[in-house]
């Protein structure tokens, strides 16, 4: 029997993966033809470099922190999205690991992670079919439907979509059958321990999915309560004790991981979603033309037959999937899946699964079916295909669209053929079709709505990404790499950052191996944020609430933040005052900022954020850098600049402008700031509001030779922040330029600079004898003689939870100073400061994690004798 056992799971396991290398036939063709299986935006901007990136982290022996995630932060909790706690690329990151030091692979670069996806791809799906296989048997499928039903999950469109644009996404189907098989354990056994470990997996692997997977297993539970499968299954009663306890436990087990990603999850920022959010909307196309999921035509003739509901199993799974397709089509359901914030679709793998469920539970009974039985369904299902066909103004008749149509015609005659004939080659002839479509579809969802799209006259590549492109000025840069590495080389400061980035993609420091200023995570810290959105409003060139990047061309906040050099390309972004060009490399420039101030700094002088709250930014800057901000303390006076705005006029461009409102009737036009007689100094800092009001989509702000992108008033993106602060070189003209439209354009105010300040604080500092520090990951240390005896010291490294100080060996607070970054009392004399960072509650959650293993241990054996 062990035998005969061992060998079926030989075969599903062998099965699961010719079936998963079939439905990567067209990635497989792809690859071999230089193309990777990825996404030209999130893909290459996320996916790829966060594996680059953690894998060197963490095979240097770092598992916490990074000073190269933008300007520095915790990316075990602000990675934990992605790839941090990610079982997959974990594993992968052993296997790969092992690999490079016997000697089979060199150093992983980031072509390596692109290489490997359709690998990880593969056998991830191969995973996914035979545990949800095992999952079907465990509801005493027969091994056949079992294995179909298994099939038509894992190879399901959804599936294709997560692992191409967001690889992470595809894990939640892995780890959401296994959840599935411990509440059956439950059900029918009374048995908590495969429950347990199953929610300890999916909470470790993604504390996003976990809520998704943990709301689709509720509603699970609630089907099968509604609809049980057995005679004989444990009492109600029984059940939820054994879930909510079982629960805890797993919780408690995925504490070290869940807890800090969870964290850094509440420590984000992202505005409150406050558009209207419909019960009902048009999704997508779930016959002909779904980007999200496609119910096959087998599945929908079979919801559509009466007499297969006498069936348990069936009934079961058939309802699942009716509800699934009418929750599919309501955005409050998208948007509840999402945390209640904008609709999102990522829990459709429920309605795939159920579908396969249905499908199987079909396949067992098939031979019951009469001719008058797949009559009528065969006529309301035609019926529903012209309906979806006809209704839907994306559609034309395209190969793709027409397929399905094809394959759910010879479908529906594959039926009566099999009524005419129910011997067992009719039987095995509906499998096979149903396997044979299962796959085609996936290869033909990977060409048309992965790969490729229609651009209006020719058929171009969408998200074929070749290594050309990835070695190319767009992406890698091998120009600028060259630059950056020739500026590394010669000049002496590891400390300080380099501002560059490719436009849209703000890891670019992680792609090209620097320590940048720009980065681009859903979760990322909120302080920082702040920090750039509200405290000192700095236009990052584009409007996102995932991203921050360089600093607006502000001399004072490089030279205060460790920015000490800037790379531009010809005709590109303007250069920040104070910068010299020091190297170049093709079109590329090089530019060294001479006004860098030491990377600690200490002073006395105190101002409050309270009393600055309603300040102009650049009366932050200044002081900055004549001290410390801190909250809740009483400070000096706030220093004073003089607004200039009463002493310029407003000129419109090809435009009207009246009560604030700016009208451009055709191509682009503005408003001209005319300085007049004003006195020009070095910069201008023009600050205004701007809002569109009409033609709903992004558009380009230009103010000189500075442009920046804003979202429409519909985008989930947008940061509702319209107040914006531009810094220009001074000149008597200011243009604000934008396209056709009407524009709220109002709250002028305009402070000019002449730096005075910054070159006076760096003349001091030139003077003084430097700070010694040193900064590697989760650690950093600094040694000073105060003998000014300054009260404070301030460091550019974000202020963050999870950081502790001790100064001369004693544990001191850390301070939140300069709106977003670390400040420490000092005593006077010697001081010596080291810092060290670990996630958030990490030692307590270690503690809940081994306590909870124990008592999983002890509570599993009691469930299993009782």
């Amino acid at each position: 029997m062990n035998r005969q056992r061992t060998y079926q799971w030989i075969v599903i396991w062998g099965a699961s993966l010719v079936i998963a290398v079939l439905s990567h036939f067209f990635f497989l063709t792809e690859f071999f033809k230089g193309r990777y299986m990825t996404g030209l935006n999130d893909g290459l901007s996320q996916m790829i470099p966060f594996k680059y990136f953690l894998y060197n982290l963490y095979t240097s022996g770092e598992f916490f922190y990074s000073e190269s995630f933008g300007l520095g932060g915790g990316v075990f909790s602000q990675l934990g999205y992605y790839f941090s706690t990610s079982l997959v690329f974990v594993v992968t990151v052993l296997v790969t690991f092992l690999l490079e030091k016997i000697g089979v692979i060199s150093t992983p670069d980031l072509f390596y992670w692109a290489n490997t996806l359709i690998v990880i791809s593969i056998l991830r799906m191969t995973c996914i079919i035979a545990l949800t296989t095992y999952y079907f048997k465990t509801i005493r499928f027969q091994g056949v439907p079992a294995f179909l039903g298994a099939v038509l999950y894992g190879t399901s469109v959804i599936y294709f979509r997560h692992v191409t644009y967001w690889e992470f996404f595809a894990d939640a189907m892995l780890f959401f059958p296994l959840l599935l098989i411990g509440v059956e354990k439950i059900m029918r056994n009374g048995k908590s321990a495969i429950f347990i470990g199953a929610v300890a997996l999916n909470m470790i692997d993604n504390f996003y999915f976990a809520y998704v997977n943990f709301l689709l297993a509720f509603l699970y539970i609630l089907f099968r309560w509604l609809f049980p499968l057995f005679i004989e299954e444990t009492e109600k009663g029984k059940q939820l004790k054994l879930f909510l306890v079982g629960g805890i436990a797993g919780a408690g087990i995925s504490a070290p991981f869940f807890i800090p990603s969870v964290y850094g999850y509440l420590n984000n920022y992202r505005p409150a979603y406050e558009d209207a959010i419909p019960l009902v909307g048009a999704v997508d196309n779930l016959l002909l033309h779904g980007r999200i999921v496609i119910l096959p035509a087998f599945v929908l003739l079979c919801l559509l037959m009466t007499p297969l509901y006498k069936n348990r199993a069936f009934r079961f799974f058939a309802s699942s999937t009716i509800v699934s397709c009418i929750l599919h089509y309501s955005p409050f359901v998208g948007s509840m899946f999402n945390g209640f914030s904008a609709p999102q679709y990522r829990w459709e793998h429920y309605l795939s699964l159920a579908a396969g469920g249905a499908a199987a539970a079909a396949l067992q009974q098939l031979r019951t079916l009469r001719l008058k039985d797949i009559i009528f369904p065969a006529i309301v299902a035609t019926g529903l295909y012209i309906l979806f066909y006809t209704f839907d103004p994306k559609l034309k008749i395209r190969i793709y669209e027409s397929y399905l149509i094809i394959c759910a015609g010879i479908t529906i005659a594959m039926f009566f053929v099999f009524i005419w004939n129910k011997k067992r080659w009719a039987t095995w002839a509906i499998i096979s079709f149903l396997l044979f479509t299962t796959v085609l579809t996936a290869n033909m969802f990977q060409e048309e709505k992965l790969t490729y799209r229609d651009n209006g006259k020719n058929k171009g590549p969408a998200y074929g990404i070749t290594r050309e492109y990835m070695e190319s000025e767009q992406y890698y840069g091998v120009d600028q790499r060259a630059l950056i590495r020739k500026v590394q080389a010669t000049e002496k400061n590891p400390l300080a950052r380099f501002d560059w980035m490719i436009e849209t993609r703000n890891n670019t420091p992680i792609v090209q191996d620097f320590n940048g200023m720009s980065v681009y995570s859903s979760i990322l810290n909120k302080h920082l944020l702040f920090f750039y959105l509200h405290d000192l409003h700095i236009d990052m060139r584009r409007e996102s609430v995932s991203r921050y990047g360089s600093l607006g061309d502000r001399a004072n906040l490089y030279s205060i933040l460790n920015g000490g050099y800037a790379i531009r390309k010809d005709g590109g972004d303007p250069v920040p005052f104070g910068f010299t060009e020091i190297a170049r490399e093709g079109k590329y420039q090089a530019y060294r900022n001479d006004y860098l101030l030491p990377f600690a700094r200490t002073t006395s002088t105190l101002y409050s954020e309270e009393d600055l709250e309603n300040a102009p930014a650049l009366v932050k800057e200044h002081a900055m850098l004549k001290g410390i901000i801190l909250p809740d303390i009483e400070g000096e006076e706030i220093p004073e600049l003089e607004n200039n705005v009463n002493e310029v006029t407003f000129e419109p461009v090809n435009a009207t402008y009246e009560d604030g409102m700016l009208h451009v009737a055709d191509g682009e036009g503005g408003l001209d700031v005319v300085m007049g007689e004003m006195d020009l100094k070095e910069d201008s800092f023009l600050s205004f509001f701007i809002k569109r009001k009409t033609n709903d989509k992004d558009f380009t702000l230009k103010v000189n030779g500075f442009t920046t992108e804003r979202k429409d008033n519909d985008s989930i993106y947008r940061t509702n922040v319209n107040d914006l602060t531009i810094r220009v070189p001074s000149e008597e003209r200011i243009a604000i330029r934008v396209p056709k439209g009407k524009y709220d354009l109002r709250d002028f105010s305009l402070y000019t600079e002449d730096y005075s300040l910054l070159k006076a604080v760096k003349e001091q500092s030139d003077r003084e004898a430097p700070i010694e520090v040193e900064w590697s990951g989760s650690k950093a240390k600094i040694e000073l003689d105060n003998q000014k005896g300054d009260s404070h010291i301030v460091l550019p490294i974000p202020f963050e939870k999870g950081w502790t100080a001790k100064r001369n060996g004693e544990k001191t607070p850390i301070l939140q100073a300069n709106y977003a970054f670390t400040g420490i009392e000092l005593q006077s004399g010697k001081n010596e400061i080291v810092l060290t960072y670990y996630p958030p509650y990490f030692w307590p959650a270690v503690g809940i994690s081994l306590l909870s293993i124990l008592f999983s241990v002890y509570w599993s054996r009691r469930s299993r004798k009782v």
